[in-house]
């Protein structure tokens, strides 16, 4: 698995404040995708963590893209 970088976790921290400012501006579909793909970024440089700290922000990225998804359209 290639290395995840410095400036690639900055832009995955980056996308997480993002997707929550996104989130509270009532964008809370987009909100949520970027959320969760800031998470699973987050994640994957954890990997070599303990199996909990590993999982567990994996499971929340994935949770969080299914509540996007089934999510009904906005106004």
């Amino acid at each position: 698995m290639r290395a995840i970088t410095q400036w690639q976790l900055r832009i995955a921290y980056s996308a997480v404040v993002i997707g929550v400012l996104m989130g509270a501006l009532t964008f809370v579909r987009i909100g949520s995708l970027i959320i969760s793909a800031g998470t699973f970024v987050i994640a994957l440089a954890q990997w070599n963590q303990r199996k909990f700290e590993r999982y567990f922000p994996l499971l929340i990225a994935l949770a969080l893209f299914g509540l996007a998804i089934a999510l009904p359209k906005g106004l």
